[in-house]
């Protein structure tokens, strides 16, 4: 007679031990598989990408709070014109060579507030103290006192940068060889700008862009 309760065969130890490792083995999938995925954004299976629940998780929000004085706004900027890319191939000659054929100013036009990101570097190699250059932006007002900001002036053979233009006018740089050898500058821009022509203010040297460093003068 069985009592209340009482299991008159139970189930063998090892059945019993399979139970038990099949229930930690799917504990520990549902754990690693899925709650850690889905609340931490933690996903060493790889199963919560495949299942999409690492997409369920997300920190905590907190909202920007800019310091005093500071306008959010200018953080993001809308253009009417598409972005641009040019590369332009700068020849300068030595200090041997033709009297001021050693130094040019290149510029772009910019409204105020554009972007402007740049990377130029010196070929061949020279010494980093042998090219001099002014980095700088004017207005165009005629006969009237000509705005001037200053971005930086030093010797490199390299740069890498970013500007938002102060105000409406020309920003680009002055570049000056100090070295007897003639070398090329490779100036990559990108941004919001327009090319100026060749003899026009900022580009009074006559460079065209996207040609080789051979074409790029122009007679203007």
């Amino acid at each position: 007679m069985t009592e209340t309760g009482h299991i008159a065969t139970p189930p063998p130890r090892a059945r019993l031990a399979v139970f038990t490792l099949g229930a930690v083995a799917a504990a520990t999938l549902i754990v690693f598989g899925a709650i850690l995925p889905a609340e931490f954004g933690q996903d060493p299976l790889g199963l919560g990408r495949l299942a999409g629940l690492d997409r369920l998780w997300a920190p905590p929000e907190v909202a920007f709070v800019p310091a005093d004085g500071e306008d959010i706004g200018t953080l993001a900027r809308a253009y009417a014109a598409p972005l641009r890319q040019d590369t332009v191939e700068i020849p300068l000659q030595g200090i041997f060579g033709p009297l001021f054929a050693n130094e040019i100013e290149y510029k772009v036009r910019m409204p105020k507030d554009a972007t402007l990101v740049y990377s130029w570097t010196v070929e061949p190699e020279i010494l980093p103290d042998e090219l001099y250059y002014d980095f700088h932006s004017h207005t165009l007002e005629d006969r009237e006192a000509m705005t001037v900001a200053s971005h930086g002036d030093d010797t490199a053979t390299a740069a890498n940068g970013a500007l938002v233009a102060p105000f409406d006018g020309v920003h680009g740089w002055y570049f000056q060889n100090q070295s007897g050898d003639q070398v090329v500058i490779r100036l990559q821009l990108s941004g919001f700008y327009e090319l100026i022509p060749p003899g026009e203010t900022g580009n009074v040297g006559g460079i065209l862009a996207n040609v080789p460093a051979a074409e790029a003068v122009t007679s203007q």
